[in-house]
């Protein structure tokens, strides 16, 4: 058996390149290597509202995206976070054992606290124990993270190493694995902030379905730096520099190589062949992505087989916390 991997992305918003660059390309890359459980997380996306059939449809929208990117059901397992009831059910096990002073320090629940001031719900808070839960169920030894879940994988070895010294060795300690490039890609209208599927304003990311026409108008309306000279250079050139690294990973090739083919030449010319490496990357994606969501029994088909695989897993893992704790 391969060492287990862990990973999950919530079914809300919209998916955009920087969830596919800093997650779903990777998971793609890993499942050959790893015994790789891969979770829809829709207890996760409730945190903010979801309408009930919109909800539904991004769910399998989701598992459609999984596919198309090429996540292997024979290779992986898929499946929905909430058919599985150990998830739910070990998050309230663990919040036994977290102190709300170590909630409180999350740096994602302050940020959205004040963004979203007038909904801070009890499960924005706690989002990180049942991340924990998530991953601790499967005695996970890997979970690839962006850089902004590095905290929450922190708090969830705190918690496993809390629970192993109460109770006995039961949880294994997940190590992480975080890509050097594409970890966090930025947005296109803000250099110094993450693109997200929360952002306001719709020119700060490129989504997995987004037409050939909108792509090239939102690259064209991408921020730049100041000057002309095509370089990779974070603290100079943030803007361009996130460009540069979108570029690399859709077109493979070293950014070094693609900043030479770029001497002497400008940010008009760049960004017109930037928006052309995205629109070819995606059109044969988002084909597939078409074709798997059209069929939805084999969606499901693919969820509920997964679910099975997962929950044998998972409820032998709570059935040993719950020996472990003194439960009958």
């Amino acid at each position: 058996m391969n060492q287990r991997l862990f990973s999950a992305v919530a079914p809300s918003g919209i998916i955009h390149l920087g969830n596919y660059l800093g997650a779903i390309k990777q998971w793609v890359e890993l499942q050959n290597d790893y015994d790789c459980v891969f979770s829809i997380a829709d207890y996760h996306a409730m945190t903010i509202f979801q309408p009930p059939q919109e909800f539904r449809e991004k769910i399998l929208e989701m598992a459609a995206i999984y596919l198309a990117a090429g996540i292997d059901p024979k290779k992986s397992i898929i499946f929905i976070q909430s058919n599985i009831s150990a998830h739910a059910e070990l998050t309230w096990i663990l919040n036994t054992l977290v102190k709300v002073s170590e909630l409180e320090r999350m740096t994602q629940f302050k940020d959205k606290a004040k963004r979203f001031s007038q909904n801070i719900n009890m499960g924005l808070f706690d989002y990180p124990v049942l991340m924990a839960a998530d991953i601790l169920l499967y005695k996970t030894k890997v979970v690839p993270v962006g850089e902004d879940q590095k905290q929450h994988l922190e708090l969830c070895r705190t918690l496993a190493q809390r629970f192993n010294k109460v109770y006995g060795q039961t949880f294994i300690i997940p190590k992480t694995i975080i890509r050097k490039e594409g970890a966090r890609i930025m947005g296109l209208d803000d250099p110094a902030k993450k693109m997200s599927k929360s952002a306001v304003n719709p020119y700060n990311y490129i989504t997995l379905t987004d037409s050939s026409d909108l792509i090239k108008e939102k690259i064209k309306k991408a921020v730049t730096d100041s000057g002309k000279e095509i370089i990779f250079n974070l603290k100079e050139k943030p803007a361009l520099s996130n460009l540069l690294t979108i570029y690399s990973l859709l077109s493979n090739k070293p950014i070094k190589e693609i900043v030479k083919n770029y001497q002497g030449k400008g940010y008009s010319q760049f960004k017109t062949d930037l928006a052309e490496v995205i629109i070819n990357f995606l059109k044969p994606f988002q084909e597939r992505f078409e074709n798997f969501n059209k069929d939805q029994n084999y969606l499901k088909k693919v969820l509920n087989e997964g679910a099975q695989k997962a929950r044998e897993i998972a409820e032998k893992t709570l059935e040993e916390v719950k020996e472990k704790i003194g439960l009958i």
